[in-house]
């Protein structure tokens, strides 16, 4: 290489280094942004699960219509307060009733044909039976003692051969009718004993079909079957129902459930009994109080969500959080107490790892800080903070972000600090 070509080169370098000796002299000079910095404290955290959920009663009772027919009357009203075993509507069953009271003279006769065949048979008809047998037999005997004495007659010829002939033939009309009268007599028992049979089955169908009458006409009576608020009342007088037709549905309302419906990622957190605050739009200033009861055991989707259904028992002493109504949930799942902790803002997340920048150096308000950036290690979050498990110390400052992107080895002017609950 020649002389004058090396002392170019030379005279290059040279000038290259100037520049990055002026370059960095003036990104010295470069005024430093200013920021505010947190410095961490000990506080009580509660991690909470927010969602929304619906209310439904814990044992309601659903009455439906179990006959076609018309409402005939309704004694309650929408909201009410009932007690167990009060008429809350009337369902016509005219057409019932009437077949009722046919069927029921049907089968208190039916019971007397019973009793009476059980005794073997009317008591008129048996006595014209063994009477009409009676008589004849009293007309043959009768006849059989004037044979024996006409035939003693002949013999001391005092009567006449043609005397005995009228008699015996007589004498053998009346013996074919007590036969027959026999015959007839066992017929008749023979019948007894078959209507006995007969009308005992006869009876059994007839108080089946009583008793059948007798729930269809109860069933026109809708009572409750227990304390409580009638919370829906569909139907009115004159309107037709069918079979199977909600009537009235009422439950016990001093206590309700709330299903709330938890995000996947969100059911981790979640155990028994831990408490849960429910609000509801409709009254803004008002707060339920309850707990968690049932864990889901199962993720389902829900819109454009996957779920975990959470069963929660909550107070209703003032009876104010109404069936069906959707309402806020909020479930307190951790809690640590005096842990150290920073605001969420101060917290930068990069792939899964978290950090903070911590000012070094600090001047407040004169000359600059450094930042250096720090790994740390959180527990559980409240909605404004992080708990800190690892990577900072009480009293250390924290930036806040702010309007500057933050670095690490960042000169800063530290203008403002704060401490305590954020």
């Amino acid at each position: 290489m020649d002389r004058k070509l090396r002392n170019r080169i030379l005279l290059y370098l040279l000038l290259a280094a100037v520049l990055a000796y002026a370059g960095i002299r003036l990104s010295e000079r470069k005024p430093a942004p200013k920021i505010a910095a947190v410095t961490p404290v000990r506080e009580n955290l509660i991690s909470s699960i927010s969602s929304n959920g619906k209310v439904e009663p814990i044992s309601p009772y659903m009455m439906r219509a179990e006959l076609d027919t018309f409402v005939e009357k309704v004694y309650a009203s929408e909201g009410q307060q009932v007690k167990k075993g009060q008429l809350l509507l009337e369902l016509d069953v005219k057409d019932a009733a009437a077949q009722l009271a046919e069927t029921r003279a049907k089968l208190l006769q039916a019971q007397d044909n019973l009793r009476a065949a059980r005794a073997g048979g009317k008591p008129d008809e048996v006595a014209k039976v063994l009477g009409d047998l009676a008589k004849a037999q009293a007309e043959r005997d009768r006849l059989q003692k004037n044979h024996d004495a006409l035939l003693h007659l002949i013999k001391q010829q005092a009567a006449t051969r043609d005397e005995l002939a009228a008699n015996e033939l007589e004498l053998t009309k009346a013996q074919a009718e007590v036969t027959r009268l026999t015959a007839a007599k066992q017929e008749f028992e023979r019948s007894v004993r078959l209507d006995s049979d007969r009308t005992a089955l006869q009876v059994e169908q007839l108080k089946n079909e009583v008793a059948a009458l007798e729930e269809k006409v109860q069933q026109g009576r809708i009572s409750a079957p227990a304390n409580g608020t009638l919370y829906s009342l569909p139907v009115k007088a004159r309107d037709f129902v069918k079979v199977g037709d909600p009537l009235a549905e009422m439950a016990d309302l001093h206590k309700v459930r709330v299903r709330a419906f938890i995000d996947e990622p969100d059911l981790g957190g979640l155990e028994e009994n831990q408490p849960v605050r429910i609000t509801w739009d409709a009254l803004p200033n008002r707060t339920w109080l309850g707990k968690t009861e049932m864990i889901p055991k199962q993720v389902v989707q829900r819109n454009t969500r996957s779920v975990g259904e959470l069963l929660c028992s909550v107070n209703n002493e003032k009876l104010e959080l109404l069936p069906n109504i959707n309402v806020n949930v909020r479930i307190n799942s951790r809690e640590r107490l005096g842990v150290l902790s920073v605001p969420r803002g101060a917290v930068e997340i990069e792939g899964g790892r978290r950090y903070v920048y911590v000012v070094k150096s600090n001047q407040l308000g004169v000359g600059k800080s450094t930042l250096e950036k720090r790994e740390i290690r959180v527990g559980i979050a409240d909605a404004t903070n992080y708990e800190v498990v690892s990577g900072l110390q009480e009293g250390e400052l924290v930036a806040l972000p702010g309007d500057v992107d933050l670095r690490d080895g960042m000169y800063v002017i530290v203008v403002s600090t704060s401490a305590g609950n954020y």
